[in-house]
């Protein structure tokens, strides 16, 4: 009789701890949608305000067709864009460009920045240089580059990748400084070496401001991809801008503008998703 009692209430126990395992589950699925939905709104509250806006605009001729072309026009000129391959001719030679030129700039960033973050005698000979160095704008460089360089990939790589690197290298010596005492401490009881210490304490520890340092020098890339390719290209999403712009076609231009606005905005969330599995550590052991 004793064994069934207790046969019975372990498995209301367990019952219970199902339900409540289901119930957390839930609640953080719920608060999940939430804050996504929340969001999506946010991003939405733009286009519902200008759509309309623009619309009206055109319809009633506040500017000139040559200036702000109708939502139709621009829709139309996407289609024939898409259909005959050139806008994806265009975006994919941007993409390309950004992509090399942010692999370069961000890699060589990761290496500076941690040498800086965990050494402090590198941090105070190469400090002085490297600040001095990202005072100075990417598009600034642009001039002398075009003397060294000429204007081919060469140049539009090499301007791409220094507006990646300066982001990167002050959020991953930031970064890499100031990991946790605590994390050092645990890697220290169980007598890691340098290199255990740096791949399973440092580098985990500073997996947020690294990524916030790559997801701005993204950006820098993008910004720093299309200001090239406006004073030194032939194709790309940037020259786009500049033949719309000399033909008066603005309805080009808008359908540039808005498919690099779309790429950018996809590759941060991609980097966002990729921080956010390297951080699962942090909730796993919640």
């Amino acid at each position: 009789m004793s064994d069934a009692v207790l046969e019975t209430g372990l498995g209301s126990r367990r019952l219970t701890s199902a339900d409540g395992a289901r119930r957390l589950f839930g609640a953080r699925l719920g608060q999940r949608v939430a804050r996504r939905a929340a969001a999506a709104g946010w991003l939405l509250i733009v286009p519902a305000v200008a759509l309309p806006v623009w619309i009206v605009g055109s319809e009633r001729g506040w500017l000139a067709q040559q200036i702000l072309p109708r939502p139709a026009d621009v829709l139309h000129t996407f289609g024939e864009m898409v259909a005959s391959g050139e806008l994806a001719q265009h975006a994919g030679i941007s993409l390309l460009r950004v992509l090399f030129g942010f692999a370069v700039g961000s890699g060589a960033a990761l290496v500076l920045g941690s040498a800086m973050g965990l050494s402090r005698r590198v941090d105070e000979y190469v400090r002085p240089l490297f600040t001095a160095i990202a005072q100075v704008p990417a598009l600034a460089w642009i001039p002398l580059a075009m003397l060294l360089l000429g204007i081919g990939e060469t140049l539009k790589i090499v301007v791409i990748a220094k507006a990646a690197f300066v982001p990167v290298v002050m959020n991953t010596s930031a970064g890499i400084a100031n990991v946790p005492r605590s994390l050092v401490e645990v890697g220290e009881s169980f007598r890691f070496t340098p290199l255990q210490m740096l791949r399973h304490v440092v580098l985990p520890g500073a997996v947020p401001p690294i990524f916030t340092g790559l997801r701005y020098g993204l950006t820098h890339a993008w910004i720093a991809l299309v200001s090239v390719e406006l004073l030194a290209s032939s194709e790309g999403l940037g020259y786009l801008l500049v033949w719309g712009r000399q033909m008066f076609w603005l309805d080009t231009v808008l359908v540039a503008m808005i498919v690099i606005g779309v790429i950018g905005f996809v590759s941060d969330k991609i980097l966002a998703v990729v921080e956010t599995r390297l951080q699962r550590w942090r909730t796993d052991g919640v």
